[in-house]
């Protein structure tokens, strides 16, 4: 399956920013799906996933201020962020995998980024 990911810019903090990801070439339903990011300097890390099925799971940093979501009439992945910290300043990439997992490896599947901004 192919990802390409968009919605990123430059926010204020407090702000809010919806970043979606198309999915193409294989049945996108099949897929659990999953969010990173990676800031300056720093390894790529878990942010959210979600299962084939719409069952979701956060990392402890965007609990309660992100939201994953997946459309698969519309072959399509979001996520909802609000309150937007100085930290969440990174490149977001959505991912693929077979299975719901939080770890980065386990996903073959890749979009490209976006640069997500948060400025004071």
């Amino acid at each position: 399956v192919q990802l390409q990911a968009c919605g990123g810019g430059l926010v204020q903090a407090g702000g809010s920013l919806r970043l979606s990801c198309a999915a193409s070439g294989r049945t996108f339903s099949n897929y659990a799906m999953g969010w990173f990011r990676q800031a300056a300097g720093k390894e790529r890390e878990f942010v959210a996933a979600i299962s084939w099925s719409g069952g979701t799971y956060y990392a402890d940093s965007v609990k309660g201020r992100f939201t994953i979501s997946r459309d698969n009439a519309k072959n399509t992945l979001y996520l909802q962020m609000n309150s937007l910290k100085l930290e969440d300043t990174a490149v977001y990439y959505c991912a693929a995998s077979t299975f719901q997992t939080t770890i980065t490896r386990d996903y073959g599947n890749w979009g490209q980024g976006t640069q997500v901004t948060v400025s004071s």
